[in-house]
């Protein structure tokens, strides 16, 4: 191994120098270069941890342990060794076995050493994302945003998008201020008045516009100002009691008929997530979302 000098690392001398000795002093040179290697790593452990004691107290505890964990760590290996020769392995393998023990113990990733810039890492991983973009052989089955968007959802907005999904877009009504005091200045009186929770089998109907507002917000669904081409789907919904109040609560209401649609990307979750892959060839269609 060389550097950008042409000159040989160190870990390299070592080896060939190990290498050229003979017999038990080569395992003597290489039990010696690896326990200085441990020393080495418990030593910079140790120091991080101790500089963070001085700054965080309750790293002081921290720096106990890991020391004990190192000093038991040690003392087993030994037992080991002893143990090995004992049974009759050869003294170059236990003692090899030994020291790679304790590297592994003591030279693992740390993932404090890995702390770059954030601004470094989003750049490593946009290149990757343009490399992976530029193999044109490569295949996405599913996007990379549906594992996450499954941890913000509750179970009733899943029944949610299964009855968009599979029963189509669904009704929704605004009731407004009418008459001729509407014609000029109409007020809203309760927006995004539906059946959609009680159709799904929400068990919590109290929390559905909360859930339309998450999916909303997730870029699954999307509320249209057009209102669906059977007129017969409203009729439920406008006989509910939470909007005949609405309506009994002005003197001259007026219902605004509106729909709540999946996105594009809502019905590609929804397929990828929610249902099996031979219903997708038989689901309503749903509107693309105005711009």
């Amino acid at each position: 191994m060389s550097d950008q000098n042409g000159r040989r690392s160190s870990p390299a001398i070592w080896t060939e120098a190990t290498e050229a000795l003979p017999g038990m002093a080569r395992i003597a040179a290489t039990t010696a270069v690896r326990s200085a290697a441990w020393t080495f790593g418990a030593g910079v452990r140790s120091t991080r941890l101790f500089a963070r004691a001085l700054t965080d107290p309750e790293t002081a505890g921290e720096l106990v342990q890991e020391v004990a964990r190192d000093v038991a760590e040690a003392s087993r290996t030994v037992s080991d060794v002893a143990r090995a020769v004992a049974a009759g392995a050869p003294i170059r393998q236990a003692l090899l076995d030994a020291t790679l023990t304790l590297s592994s113990v003591v030279l693992p990733n740390n993932p404090d050493d890995d702390d770059a810039p954030a601004e470094r890492s989003l750049r490593e991983r946009g290149e990757q994302l343009l490399e992976r973009s530029r193999d044109v052989w490569g295949e996405e089955e599913t996007h990379p945003a549906y594992a996450r968007i499954l941890d913000d959802l509750a179970p009733d907005e899943a029944r949610i998008l299964l009855l968009l999904l599979r029963g189509g877009p669904q009704p929704s009504v605004d009731v407004r201020t009418g008459g001729p005091v509407g014609m000029v200045s109409s007020s809203l009186v309760a927006p995004g008045m539906s059946m959609i929770g009680a159709r799904a089998g929400c068990r919590y109907l109290d929390e559905v516009p909360a859930y339309c507002n998450n999916l909303f917000r997730l870029g699954l669904i999307w509320f249209s100002r057009e209102q669906l081409e059977d007129p017969m789907e409203y009729q439920v919904v406008e006989a509910q009691p939470e909007v005949l109040e609405a309506m009994h609560s002005v003197r001259f209401p007026k219902v605004v008929r509106r729909s709540i649609h999946l996105t594009p990307f809502g019905v590609g979750f929804c397929q990828a997530c929610l249902v099996d892959a031979d219903e997708t060839p038989d689901l309503p269609a749903h509107q693309i979302p105005e711009e």
